[in-house]
């Protein structure tokens, strides 16, 4: 599998790029700003971008979706919860004193459990909320998960932001995450990748009262 995660924009938002190097189909991850940079990686790989998945709607994950859907004609998909956040880009781009990208068209509504193919290879949608309502995680049976803002190496996503709620993100991270494998790799929405093993045994927001 082509697999590629490079940081955009102020916030170094990762943005992963999955691709079947057999039928060059694709996906994005959280395309959040430097829509250039996401378009020359895909161009690299001669790939065909069939999905815009995103994590959740905060401004750094989605800032370039409206770019990168026009350069690739890619579907666009959000969770349901998160489109009060898509819509209000403005209000989010002041509050961090930011110019505002374009409100992008979503295509498709992520639900728990949704697949999404591309070539021989997969990606499930958990619902993972807390972050903000609408936030998902994104299993790869041959890559691990990508946990977006919901769990990071040593530390888990903040919830004082819209609609944010601490229970609903330990909650999440107890009942969704933690049930992997411990070897289960975890690329976070931000910083370096980690495992479950050891964000069980590391993570002072991850307590033994949760395993």
């Amino acid at each position: 599998m082509i697999f590629e995660l490079f940081p955009v924009g102020p916030f170094q938002c990762n943005c992963i790029i999955l691709g079947c190097e057999e039928t060059k189909a694709a996906v994005v991850i959280d395309p959040g700003e430097d829509a250039s940079c996401i378009l020359q990686h895909l161009a690299k790989w001669e790939l065909k971008t069939l999905y815009l998945l995103h994590t959740h709607a905060h401004i750094d994950h989605i800032g370039a979706t409206d770019a990168v859907r026009t350069q690739t004609g890619a579907e666009t998909a959000l969770h349901e919860e998160d489109m009060f956040l898509c819509q209000n880009l403005a209000l989010q781009a002041s509050l961090f004193d930011l110019s505002c990208p374009p409100v992008p068209i979503i295509d498709l509504f992520l639900r728990h459990g949704d697949i999404f193919s591309f070539g021989r290879h997969r990606v499930e949608v958990l619902h993972t909320p807390g972050h903000t309502p609408g936030s998902v995680s994104f299993h790869i049976p041959t890559l691990g998960l990508l946990t977006g803002d919901t769990l990071f190496k040593g530390s888990i996503g903040r919830t004082d932001l819209w609609r944010g709620s601490y229970p609903a993100l330990i909650d999440s991270i107890k009942t969704k995450l933690l049930s992997f494998p411990d070897e289960t790799v975890v690329y976070p929405g931000h910083g370096p990748p980690t495992t479950i093993g050891a964000e069980k045994e590391e993570n002072p927001f991850v307590g033994k009262d949760l395993l």
